[in-house]
């Protein structure tokens, strides 16, 4: 028969001790990252209907994409998509079974985060 006393029963141990780990933290936010660059997509998406519609839709789109929050918003999709790019090379290589050991797991995290922030400032520094 089923345990009718279900709450009742106390939660497991491990919900107390357990400590975020990096690669899971880092694996979450490529996650993130995916989909917000779908929305960062759409955006510029809009933007370019909005250029084969009319001067003023345009007008309208490109106010909105300009202004000080249209560019944080690109500024975190150029940090985005290259977190995205370094995480996905990262899962490419351990697809090879290949620096699966936790001291270089977490390098390799640590080497997407401040790859991801050294080469947005070289993109936007260059453009």
């Amino acid at each position: 028969m089923a345990d009718v006393n279900r709450g009742n029963r106390p939660l497991s141990p491990h919900l107390t001790i357990y400590r975020p780990q990096l690669t899971s933290m880092t694996s979450i936010l490529t996650r993130i990252t995916g989909n917000a660059l779908l929305i960062s997509a759409l955006l510029i998406v809009w933007w370019f209907l909005a250029a084969s519609t009319n001067a003023d839709y345009f007008a309208t789109a490109n106010a909105v994409l300009t202004s000080w929050f249209g560019d944080l918003v690109m500024f975190l999709s150029v940090l985005g998509l290259w977190y995205h790019t370094l995480a996905g090379i990262r899962h490419l290589i351990w697809d090879n079974a290949v620096a699966m050991d936790i001291p270089t797991a977490e390098k390799l995290g640590w080497a997407c985060l401040g790859g991801s922030v050294f080469l947005t400032l070289v993109t936007v520094i260059a453009v």
